[in-house]
């Protein structure tokens, strides 16, 4: 009987349709070799590349680069800017991103759509329009310059061109965790006799505060790396508007690419460390916090 049983089994077993399970496999690791494969080809490879033809020589040359007072010059330049950009930008960007979800307006959807403007258009189209503003014969230059007030190839032209090109990276991170979110949690606030102020720092920015460093984070990055808006506006006056990355198309330029290669390195080097350190902060924290509640 067992083995009636036994053999019965195995004759269903055998005519059963097989299952597609090595498909499925095959699809996966074909999906993924792509995936790795593209990303290797558009990032890994070329940065490997850029750090090897720094380090051919040894560390000293990469030191010696960076010790140039021109290259010191221009990453102050580019800390700065970056600075004041990602403290105005920060700030806006909250405010706008409130406004966006908490308020009812004519031309609200309008506002939404063009807070991408800079997704959108060249950074170079950027800086000429700024140019057409705040140029000698702009709209509203005209009448600042002969104020001794000075836009145009000047450190705050440079601050208005980062900023215009990293106005979405705040907004756009919390726009979607302010929908998700609702207003409840504000609405019992407010019922509970707190202000508008005290609800802000109480209830709203706990709940955004990771949607905000994710836009810090990633305006200090764009900040870093920007050239083509502040090139226009820039001049790039070696010494007092030239950024790190105006130091680097210059140094392509005048065939003094050991400069260059460094500092492109360094620029990379601190974008990178930036986006993989908050992942890893955000994970860590939010780890933690599972921790304690299950215990």
């Amino acid at each position: 009987m067992a083995s009636d049983l036994g053999l019965g089994l195995h004759r269903e077993a055998a005519m059963a349709p097989p299952k597609p399970v090595a498909r499925g496999a095959w699809g996966r690791r074909l999906l993924l070799t792509a995936v790795l494969g593209w990303f290797a080809i558009l990032i890994l490879v070329p940065t490997i590349a850029l750090a090897r033809q720094v380090f051919l020589g040894g560390l000293r040359p990469f030191f010696d680069a960076l010790a140039l007072p021109e290259v010191r010059r221009a990453f102050g330049m580019t800390i700065g800017i970056t600075a004041i950009a990602t403290v105005v930008n920060t700030v806006f960007g909250v405010a706008f991103a409130l406004v966006l979800t908490r308020q009812r307006f004519l031309g609200r959807a309008l506002a939404d759509s063009v807070v991408d403007m800079p997704f959108a258009i060249s950074p170079i189209v950027a800086g000429l329009m700024l140019i057409l503003l705040y140029g000698p014969d702009g709209w509203f230059g005209r009448w600042l310059e002969p104020h001794g007030v000075r836009v145009v190839y000047a450190v705050s032209g440079m601050v208005l061109a980062t900023m215009f090109v990293t106005v979405p990276f705040v907004v756009r991170e919390l726009v979607p965790v302010l929908r998700e979110l609702g207003e409840e949690y504000e609405q019992a606030a407010h019922t509970l006799g707190a202000g508008r102020w005290r609800t802000f720092w109480s209830v709203t920015l706990p709940s955004i505060r990771w949607g905000v460093a994710y836009g810090v984070t990633l305006t200090v990055a764009r900040s870093l790396g920007e050239f083509g808006a502040v090139l226009v506006v820039s001049g790039n006056v070696i010494g007092h508007t030239q950024t790190a990355t105006l130091y680097v198309e210059q140094g392509v330029e005048s065939f003094r690419p050991e400069g260059a290669y460094a500092a492109s390195l360094v620029l990379a080097a601190a974008s990178f460390v930036l986006l993989v350190g908050m992942e890893y902060v955000r994970k860590h924290l939010e780890g933690g916090k599972d921790k304690e509640h299950r215990s």
